[in-house]
C-alpha cells in the first residue's frame, strides 16, 4: 500500500476522469486515488470501475471508489473520504478537483511539503506569490481573491488562499479535528478545515501553484456557495472565542 491517497469528489466528470487518473498514476511518486462520486448521471462511476480493472491488482488497489446516492455536498464528500483514508492507514491525505484546474504534477510538491519539510497542512495556493489564475473572468478572480482577504481579516489565519481546495494533510490533523462537528458542506468547508487546523496549532504552509479554469465539463460554482462562506466565517470566528483547541 502507498502512504498517500488523493481524494477526488466527482459529479458529471466523464470528460476528465480518465485523463486525470492516467496523469496521477504516471507521476514519479505513487499515489493511491479515492473517487467519491455523487451518483453522476453521466456515468462517471462506471468509467472509474473500468479504470479499476486496468490499475488494481489483488495485492494493491491504486484506485478506490465510494458511490453516494446523490449530491450531498462537497464537504460531506471529503469527510467520507477522510474517514476512508484513516481507516485504511494512509499517512498523507490529499484532495483536489476533478477538472484539471489543479495540475496533477503539483501533488508531488504538496506531498513533499508534508513528508519532508515539516508541514502538517500544505496548501496549493493561487495567491501566495500574487494572483496565479488562468482563464477566469476578472470578476471571479476578484471575488475569490477578496474572499480570501476577508477570511484573513476576520479570522486572523496566516494564509493567503483560504478557499483553496488543493491540499495535503498529515494524518494527525484529520485525527485531531472533530470531523463530526464540521458545519459547512459547500465552499466554506475549505475555509473551516484550514481554520481548525490552525487553531489546533498545526503548521500550515502555502505551496505556490497556477490554477487553470476547467476546459471540459461544467463548473459547480454558484453565488450561494460564496454567500455561505461570507456569512459563515463571522459566525465560525465568534464561536471559536469560546472554545479551547487541545491536541490529544
Amino acid at each position: 500500500m502507498n502512504n498517500a491517497i488523493v481524494i477526488i469528489p466527482t459529479y458529471n466528470e466523464q470528460e476528465n476522469i480518465t485523463l486525470l487518473m492516467d496523469a496521477i498514476i504516471s507521476l514519479p511518486k505513487d499515489f493511491d486515488i479515492l473517487i467519491v462520486d455523487d451518483n453522476s448521471p453521466d456515468g462517471t462511476a462506471e468509467i472509474v470501475k473500468d479504470l479499476q480493472t486496468n490499475y488494481n491488482t489483488d495485492s494493491h488497489w491504486r484506485i478506490h471508489l465510494l458511490q453516494r446516492p446523490g449530491k450531498l455536498g462537497l464537504g460531506t464528500a471529503y469527510i467520507e473520504g477522510f474517514r476512508y483514508a484513516m481507516q485504511h492507514g494512509y499517512d498523507f491525505v490529499l484532495q483536489m478537483d476533478a477538472d484539471f484546474s489543479h495540475n496533477p504534477k503539483d501533488l508531488v510538491n504538496l506531498y513533499l511539503s508534508c513528508s519532508e519539510n515539516g508541514s502538517d497542512l500544505a496548501i496549493g495556493s493561487r495567491y501566495a506569490t500574487g494572483v496565479n489564475v488562468v482563464n477566469w473572468p476578472m470578476g471571479r478572480v476578484l471575488l475569490s481573491f477578496f474572499a480570501s482577504k476577508y477570511v484573513q481579516l476576520i479570522t486572523g489565519i496566516p494564509v493567503h488562499d483560504t478557499t483553496a481546495g488543493f491540499v495535503c494533510y498529515r494524518k494527525k490533523v484529520l485525527e485531531t479535528i472533530p470531523l463530526d462537528e464540521i458545519r459547512f458542506i459547500g465552499y466554506a468547508f475549505q475555509i473551516e478545515m484550514k481554520f481548525l487546523t490552525w487553531k489546533y496549532g498545526f503548521r500550515l504552509h502555502e505551496v505556490p501553484i497556477i490554477f487553470t479554469d476547467r476546459t471540459r465539463g461544467q463548473s459547480k460554482m454558484s453565488v450561494g456557495i460564496f454567500k455561505e462562506a461570507f456569512l459563515g466565517v463571522m459566525q465560525m470566528t465568534i464561536q471559536s472565542w469560546f472554545k479551547k483547541y487541545v491536541v490529544a
